[in-house]
């Protein structure tokens, strides 16, 4: 069993081998309503009030792995209704440091009057009529009134997570949603969860006939340096190929030819955010649609290298590998689609490889054939990468433009800065922004995230003499 930061995330993990297993088996459908006996982990029988509970919770969890969707929508994270019922309502909520005072600044302070009095003059409030403005914990002499915010709503700095006014599940509004997966990480109970492709990968593989109907590569992120920590990163590119895949790309490639290019861009037009992280070109576009003009024209360098992919293999597929919900968005987009088959996660990729009972450690190391990447191109698993990429780029074509950059994770982050780029005095010209804390290291479906910030990239020595011209000029 590999090891997780959470049980939530062993239990997605267990879930998928479970659901991996029977898709290789190929008996999937006749074993459906088996695999919840199979995964619900833990000593005891049942997480919750009873058996059947957690068998219906974790059905709803195959069908999203295995149909990509509970509900109507197209959002690529999901609410499991059923599993989100132990978090208390947030809002806010008297506690008992409450001293029923009669004073009641808090009532006087209530713009809605939605507070009341028991017998004993301990305040109440009224949760239809609160709008959670917070006046009356201000008021309160005690600090009395707390506002409790569920994990989910907590991480979501777009609030975009809310109540469901019938169910009190988490109902996720698509309209503000990023697909940043912060809330999937931060959910206690696992009730939200990103969709699988995993049943569409193993697919692609089987009908290649060992690669010789058409090619299925896989493209890893830069931040695998940070998981599988425990092998080496030959040896990963080893078991990528037992799983089938015919080579094994780095997505770092595409960060080189992205650094090239929005460099160029950004010499050109002066001003300009980073087009890299998906959820923050998405964050710009729904809350700061006044500054979207200034997001890059290029492609991610997801994008970026399986289009130099499919180009040089006609009808191959390509599969990319990292820590990203937000990236099951990205290729729905019609810009992104014709390159980029599905999308899988750290998360998945490790329930693959136990499905198939590879033995990472028993693999001798492999190399990355013609699509590795340069040492700046890795550096885009952290935040500030992509920025010194740039710098780099300016250095080897001596070219004669300053970049004033600001290199930003972090939602909060994201939104000062974007703040201070709208201001006709800002000091700086260029964006790189990654929702997640730390960049791409941070990212909710790495294998482990306290290591995020130990992340080197020693694994990478041998490309640190390489140049991003030189690596950009294998794909010509």
């Amino acid at each position: 069993m590999p090891k997780f930061d959470t049980r939530v995330q062993e239990l997605r993990y267990t879930v998928l081998k479970a659901i991996a297993k029977h898709i290789y088996k190929g008996d999937l459908e006749t074993s459906f309503y088996d695999i919840p006996k199979e995964v619900i982990p833990g000593p005891k029988p049942s997480m919750r009030c009873c058996i059947y509970k957690e068998r219906a919770i974790v059905e709803e969890r195959v069908k999203i792995a295995t149909m990509h969707k509970l509900k109507g929508d197209e959002n690529v994270i999901q609410v499991i209704s059923i599993a989100c019922d132990e978090c208390p309502l947030g809002g806010y909520t008297v506690s008992d440091a409450c001293r029923g005072c009669i004073a009641h600044r808090c009532y006087e302070a209530c713009p809605k009057k939605c507070i009341s009095f028991d017998d004993n003059l301990k305040a109440k409030i009224d949760k239809t009529k609160c709008v959670n403005c917070g006046m009356c914990a201000k008021a309160c002499p005690y600090s009395a009134i707390e506002n409790r915010i569920r994990p989910c709503e907590r991480a979501c700095k777009q609030k975009a997570i809310s109540p469901d006014p019938i169910t009190n599940a988490a109902s996720i509004n698509d309209e503000k949603c990023i697909h940043c997966g912060a809330c999937v990480y931060q959910c206690p109970f696992g009730a939200i969860v990103d969709i699988s492709y995993i049943k569409d990968v193993i697919k692609f593989i089987n009908e290649s006939e060992n690669n010789t109907k058409y090619k299925v590569f896989a493209i890893v992120a830069p931040s695998i340096g940070g998981n599988f920590i425990e092998h080496k990163n030959g040896q990963i590119i080893s078991a990528l190929k037992e799983l089938g895949f015919y080579d094994v790309a780095e997505a770092a490639l595409g960060a080189d030819i992205v650094a090239l290019s929005e460099t160029e861009e950004l010499v050109e037009r002066t001003k300009l955010t980073s087009s890299c992280c998906p959820a923050f070109a998405l964050y710009i576009r729904k809350f700061y649609p006044d500054l979207a003009k200034y997001i890059s024209d290029s492609p991610s360098p997801m994008a970026a290298i399986a289009k130099v992919i499919k180009e040089k293999f006609p009808g191959c597929k390509t599969i990319f590998i990292g820590p990203c919900t937000a990236k099951k968005s990205e290729i729905k987009h019609p810009n992104v689609s014709p390159y980029v088959d599905a999308v899988l996660t750290f998360e998945e990729l490790q329930a693959l490889l136990d499905a198939k009972e590879i033995n990472i450690a028993s693999l001798p190391e492999d190399k990355y054939g013609q699509f590795g990447g340069s040492f700046f191109g890795r550096g885009f698993a952290k935040c500030g990468g992509l920025s010194s990429a740039v710098q780099e780029v300016i250095k080897e074509h001596n070219i004669d433009f300053e970049v004033k950059g600001l290199a930003c994770d972090g939602m909060d982050n994201i939104k000062k800065a974007l703040i201070e780029f709208k201001k006709d005095t800002c000091a700086y010209n260029f964006i790189e922004g990654m929702a997640c804390e730390g960049g791409c290291i941070g990212g909710p479906c790495n294998l482990q995230h306290q290591i995020r910030n130990k992340l080197t990239l020693d694994k990478y020595s041998q490309a640190a003499d390489k140049s991003i011209s030189e690596s950009v000029g294998k794909t010509k």
